[in-house]
């Protein structure tokens, strides 16, 4: 009995100079679109310099296991993310809003990219937290500056006794459920992060053998198409992430077409979140079921959507536009709605209202879902 006591006594001794509290800050949990992510007022953060660690911390990375148990992280990229939301410092917005990717294994804080599925709820934190007011009893139109690429997002939403409503009977492929409807407008979205809608000058490019079409709309993205890379237009997250060696070819790609793309000066430095790649293929060859117009199975940060990203699907809508794309040349003449691009993705569809000047797409609408999860005090370890 003694030496056991005096076992544990030894033990507490030699680790109590490691032990310390919690760190907490106010924050909320919400589901944008097919993604969730822990959102901040950027009121209460310290100086960006400071952020990093803090991110890392309540998303739980670097996670050697890949599940980010001692966080909020889910272990996949769409749920790897958080938002800083504060008062606006562009003339045409109401709020700023700046996303950041965490890597699941590594370091990684990645603020090179836009998160579009994210931005459904940004406004209706705007309004939690007293920084915006709705204009009528009824609804809310929120203007929200990405700090990310620098564009302006228009979020227009339904209101209920002061907060933004929940309940509704609008779905989107990928969630269950309905939600009430959120109305996303992107504003002149081309050339996010290169500054121009075709960054490499060509409307095709080539690298291991593969032909590709680089665009920067929303974010920067690179189109493969299916069959030059041997595999079907339909395959599922599982089977691309199961496949001996799809994804390390498309990485391979991506890092070639972001140095073409002016996005980094070698393909080690090219960021995880941009350039995301994506297959495309037309309906027909993959057998889709549902009336879409062309199918895209999109990657970020290495792994498998099981929705598209918001910001892929607004640069999809313009590489089908594009003539001789490898978008265009799988897409579908004659749209299925003539509203904009119906995206065939691996949970659905997802409809793209877009307009467009010679080309050039200068707005374009989606619609999304978001929901509050909680809000309250989140803490993290040292």
């Amino acid at each position: 009995m003694f030496q056991f006591r005096f076992q544990r006594r030894a033990v507490f001794n030699d680790t109590v100079r490691f032990l310390s509290k919690q760190h907490s800050l106010p924050a909320a949990y919400y589901r944008g679109g097919t993604s969730r992510a822990v959102i901040f007022n950027q009121a209460h953060l310290p100086p960006r310099a400071e952020w990093d660690d803090i991110f890392r911390g309540v998303i739980g990375s670097p996670d050697s296991y890949g599940r980010q148990l001692d966080g909020l992280g889910g272990g996949i990229s769409s749920l790897s993310k958080v938002c800083v939301v504060g008062k606006s410092t562009h003339p045409d917005a109401d709020v700023d809003y700046t996303f950041a990717s965490l890597g699941i294994k590594s370091t990684d804080v990645d603020y090179s990219s836009n998160c579009g599925n994210m931005i459904s709820a940004i406004g209706p934190f705007a309004l939690a937290q007293n920084l915006v007011s709705a204009q009528t009893p009824d609804s809310a139109t929120v203007r929200i500056h990405n700090t990310n690429t620098g564009k302006i997002i228009t979020a227009t939403f339904p209101v209920v006794d002061g907060e933004a409503a929940t309940s509704g009977d609008f779905a989107i492929d990928g969630v269950a459920g309905t939600a009430a409807r959120i109305q996303l407008d992107f504003v002149n979205p081309s050339g996010s992060v290169t500054g121009k809608m075709l960054p490499t000058g060509n409307i095709k490019d080539e690298f291991d053998g593969v032909q590709a079409t680089c665009i920067d709309v929303a974010n920067p993205c690179v189109f493969v198409q299916s069959t030059s890379l041997g595999v079907r237009g339909d395959l599922t997250p599982d089977e691309i992430t199961a496949h001996p060696n799809l994804l390390q070819r498309l990485d391979s790609i991506r890092r070639q077409a972001g140095v073409k793309m002016g996005i980094a000066k070698t393909s080690d430095a090219v960021p995880g979140s941009i350039p995301k790649i994506c297959i495309v293929s037309s309906p027909e060859s993959a057998g889709a079921d549902a009336p879409v117009d062309l199918l895209v199975r999109a990657i970020s940060v290495g792994q498998p959507h099981k929705a598209v990203p918001i910001t892929v699907a607004l640069a999809v809508s313009s590489a089908a536009r594009v003539a001789g794309s490898t978008a265009e040349d799988v897409a579908n003449k004659d749209k299925v709605n003539g509203a904009g691009l119906t995206i065939g993705h691996a949970s659905g569809s997802l409809l793209v209202g877009a307009q467009f000047d010679k080309d050039q797409l200068t707005a374009a609408t989606v619609f999304r879902t978001a929901r509050r999860l909680f809000d309250g005090t989140i803490y993290w370890k040292s």
